[in-house]
C-alpha cells in the first residue's frame, strides 16, 4: 500500500508534503509519521477537516498514554498545523496552553560498583533454556557493555558480531541518534567479556557470522533480542540482586548510561585530570552532538561532590583566609 493511498483525509496531501520536507532535511521523522498517519485515519473516518472538535476527538484516542507522550503527540500535530498555516492562514492551530502539563522527569539511578558486581553474580542463576542456551552469557555481556560503554538500548540491540573488531578492540555503532556513527574503544573488561561470549557461541555451534545480531536468542531464528525481552531479563536480575531505587522501583536500562557518565567523571576527579578538557571526549564517546547534551548525564551526586570539594580544597585552600586570621578579626 502506498503512502498516498494510506493518507486519505482532507489533510492527506499536506501531511505528505510536510513529511517529505522534514525527511529531505535529514530528519528520520518515523514517530511523527506514525502519529500523523493515525491522525489522518481518524479524520478520514469522520470525513472532516481538523477542527477543535476533531482534534479533541483524536486526542481522546490516546487517553491511555502518559501525559508526556500525549503532549508530544499534540505538539507534532501543532507543528503540522503551523506548516499548513503558511498557505492557509485560517486553518486551525491547537493551543499549546491546553496540552497536558509537562511530567516530572524520572530521577536517574546511579549504580554503585558493588551493585554492578551483584548483578553479574546474579547472572549465574540464569539457567540455559532450549532456545536461549547462552542466557547467562548474554545477560552478563549486556550488563558489562551497558556499564562500561554507556550504550543506548537501541544501539546495543542493533549490534552485530561484525561490529566488534577483536584485533583493534573497538565497537562500531552505526548511524545511531543524530545520524551519527562512531567507534568505541573498549576497556579490558569489555574485551574479555566479548571474547568469552563469542567463544561460547562457537562452542555451542551458534552463528558468529558478521551479520548475526550480537545480543540474540533462538526464539526467532537467532535474531536480536527485542526491547521487551531484554527489559524482562534485566528486571529479573535487578530483583535477584535486590537493587531498587530509593522510591522502591526497579532502575531502568537507561540508568546504566547515566551511571557510565557519572563514574567517568569520578575517575577523572580521582586521577586529578582536567575534567573540562575531558568532557568533549565523553560527548563523542556517548554519541552526543556537543557537551550540552552530555551535561544532562553528569549528576552532582554525593560522591562527585565529595571528590570535587576535596580537589578544590587542595588547590585553593591557601587562597581562602579564615575570618579570625584577618586584621582586627573582621570578615
Amino acid at each position: 500500500m502506498t503512502e498516498k493511498a494510506c493518507l486519505a483525509s482532507v489533510l492527506g496531501v499536506t501531511i505528505s508534503r510536510y513529511l517529505a520536507l522534514k525527511e529531505a532535511l535529514g530528519r528520520r521523522f518515523a514517530t511523527e509519521r506514525a502519529v500523523l498517519t493515525h491522525l489522518d485515519a481518524c479524520l478520514a473516518a469522520s470525513g472532516s477537516d481538523l477542527t477543535p472538535e476533531t482534534f479533541t476527538s483524536w486526542c481522546h484516542t490516546g487517553e491511555h498514554l502518559s501525559s508526556g507522550v500525549r503532549r508530544s503527540r499534540m505538539r507534532m500535530v501543532r507543528n503540522l498545523c503551523l506548516y499548513r498555516r503558511r498557505t492557509d492562514p485560517t486553518c486551525f492551530v491547537p493551543d499549546p496552553s491546553q496540552f497536558p502539563p509537562l511530567h516530572q522527569p524520572v530521577q536517574p539511578y546511579i549504580f554503585t560498583e558493588d551493585e554492578i558486581a551483584r548483578l553479574l553474580r546474579a547472572t549465574d542463576r540464569l539457567a540455559p533454556l532450549p532456545r536461549v542456551p547462552l542466557r547467562r552469557e548474554v545477560f552478563r555481556l549486556v550488563i558489562v557493555l551497558l556499564y562500561t560503554t554507556g550504550l543506548r538500548r537501541g544501539e546495543l540491540l542493533r549490534l552485530t558480531v561484525g561490529d566488534y573488531d577483536p584485533r583493534e578492540h573497538v565497537l562500531l555503532i552505526r548511524a545511531s541518534k543524530f545520524h551519527k556513527s562512531r567507534l568505541l574503544p573498549l576497556g579490558s573488561d569489555g574485551v574479555q567479556e566479548l571474547d568469552a561470549y563469542l567463544k561460547a557461541r562457537r562452542s555451542h555451534r551458534l552463528s558468529t557470522s558478521s551479520g548475526t545480531p550480537l545480543i540474540s536468542n533462538l526464539y526467532r531464528g537467532d535474531r536480536a533480542y527485542t526491547g521487551v525481552g531484554l527489559g524482562g531479563g534485566m528486571r529479573w536480575l535487578l530483583r535477584a540482586a535486590e537493587i531498587r531505587t530509593p522510591a522502591g522501583r526497579l532502575p531502568r536500562i537507561h540508568d546504566y548510561r547515566h551511571s557510565f557518565a557519572v563514574h567517568a567523571l569520578l575517575r577523572w576527579y580521582r586521577a586529578g585530570a582536567d575534567v573540562q578538557a575531558k568532557l568533549p571526549f565523553l560527548a563523542a564517546y556517548m554519541g552526543h552532538v556537543d557537551i550540552v547534551s552530555t551535561q544532562y548525564y553528569l549528576h552532582f551526586v554525593e560522591e562527585v561532590a565529595t571528590v570535587a570539594s576535596e580537589r578544590f580544597a587542595r588547590r585553593c585552600a591557601a587562597l581562602v583566609a579564615a575570618p579570625s586570621a584577618l586584621p582586627g578579626g573582621e570578615p
